[in-house]
């Protein structure tokens, strides 16, 4: 079982994560969350490593138990203008500033941290070592699977509810014959490419 991450003096710890830097397609979403020490949420891991009814079951439990959550984002055009990383960094500072309740430590997964008000750590593999961590990827990934499926009910013939936007053969074949919708990220190579065409 992850453990709650606990750091000298720090009272209120955040975990922060994203997911939806590898797609070709729509926001990359990141999640904060302060989990209560009081109603532990037995189960957490990294969200890719749960299965779909699992993810939503834990997703539920640390909507209703957590003492503060928030989403942040990223828009493709953003995503555009600035980079995926430096997108991602803003991604992150919008979930932290969307809390409700201000840490006094933030635990970032992944080796560089943004700028934020507070203290931050960066946490390599964090999703799968650290319980607030673990929460905010489940929330990112829940929100953004949902988001790409809903995307595919208005581009059947993308598939974006099986392939959640990643650059699989099958979005590649689709993006080369039928060019690129409002929601790719103009950026990347193999949409860069399809627009060219």
């Amino acid at each position: 079982m992850i453990e709650p991450f606990v750091y000298p003096s720090a009272r209120l710890i955040a975990g922060v994560d994203e997911v939806g830097r590898g797609p070709l397609v729509g926001a990359v979403v990141t999640a904060a969350v302060i989990l209560d020490p009081a109603r532990p949420i037995v189960g957490l891991a990294d969200s890719k490593k749960l299965s779909e009814k699992r993810r939503l079951a834990l997703y539920d439990q640390i909507v209703d138990n957590a003492l503060s959550w928030s989403l942040g984002r990223a828009e493709p055009n953003e995503i555009d203008q600035l980079n995926i990383l430096h997108a991602t960094m803003l991604a992150m500072q919008r979930a932290v500033a969307g809390l409700h309740i201000e840490p006094d430590m933030v635990l970032i997964d992944g080796n560089r941290c943004p700028t934020l008000p507070m203290r931050s750590l960066a946490v390599v593999k964090g999703d799968s070592r650290v319980a607030e961590i673990s929460a905010a990827s489940i929330l990112a990934k829940v929100t953004r699977d949902r988001e790409m499926t809903e995307l595919d009910q208005s581009f059947p013939e993308y598939g974006f509810a099986q392939h959640k936007g990643y650059p699989t053969a099958f979005h590649l074949e689709r993006l080369a014959a039928l060019g690129a919708t409002k929601h790719h990220r103009r950026s990347f190579a193999p949409v860069r490419r399809a627009l060219e065409r």
